[in-house]
């Protein structure tokens, strides 16, 4: 099943709405618009399909795909297997959102944990509408597997203890991170994102295990 999301019609309705759209078989849709006009999203649609359980996104403008249903808490191991099945135009961003709350409307809150096609990863809070906190910037790791072609896979996970966050790909701890502050924020709704632009992403194995 595929649905395409048209940005600016989307936008229209959000207007007067939470800033999501009913996907399928549960599964939520948000756009966050580029606004940078030397970055622009060009690409005005999203594309969200799901077969043989694997779930697929293509953009268009960022998008944050999750399932209501699909919640963390406590201590836990979230991982997920991410190929990127053709690089971006340029370097772009795609990964594991956990620690979800309110992702529909304008008080959306989570955590990030996003690769690169060039071999970096980052860690982000997002806050609201507005407000998006770096934890951990840019940075180059060895561990991330780069496209050979077009293609990439990897496997992130996220590892939530009592105290510490252990950030990990493809088996490697790439970094951890104390469970405090705005990294504390780890109960809640889990997801992917996948940022503007990027001709298709594939991820299989998407689940969450308690007591980690």
């Amino acid at each position: 099943m595929i649905r395409r999301f048209f940005a600016p019609a989307v936008l229209a309705m959000l207007v007067a709405a939470p800033v999501a759209a009913q996907s399928m078989d549960g599964w939520q849709l948000r756009v966050d618009r580029s606004t940078n006009a030397a970055d622009p999203d060009d690409v005005p649609e999203v594309d969200v399909s799901e077969m043989d359980g694997k779930l697929r996104v293509a953009t268009g403008p960022a998008a944050v795909v999750w399932d209501d249903d699909s919640k963390a808490m406590g201590e836990y191991m979230l991982s997920g297997t991410f190929v990127l099945e053709r690089p971006s135009d340029h370097n772009n961003y795609y990964g594991l959102v956990f620690g979800g709350a309110d992702l529909g409307t304008s008080s959306q809150n989570y955590l990030y944990f996003l690769i690169s096609q060039n071999g970096m990863f980052l860690v982000k809070h997002r806050a609201n509408d507005e407000a998006v906190h770096t934890i951990v910037g840019a940075t180059e790791h060895e561990a991330i597997n780069q496209p050979e072609g077009d293609t990439s896979s990897n496997e992130l996970a996220v590892r939530v203890g009592s105290t510490s966050i252990d950030f990990i790909v493809n088996g490697t701890i790439v970094h951890t991170e104390a469970r405090e502050g705005m990294a504390s924020r780890t109960d809640g709704v889990y997801g992917v994102r996948v940022n503007h632009r990027i001709p298709g992403v594939s991820v299989s194995g998407l689940h969450a295990m308690s007591g980690m």
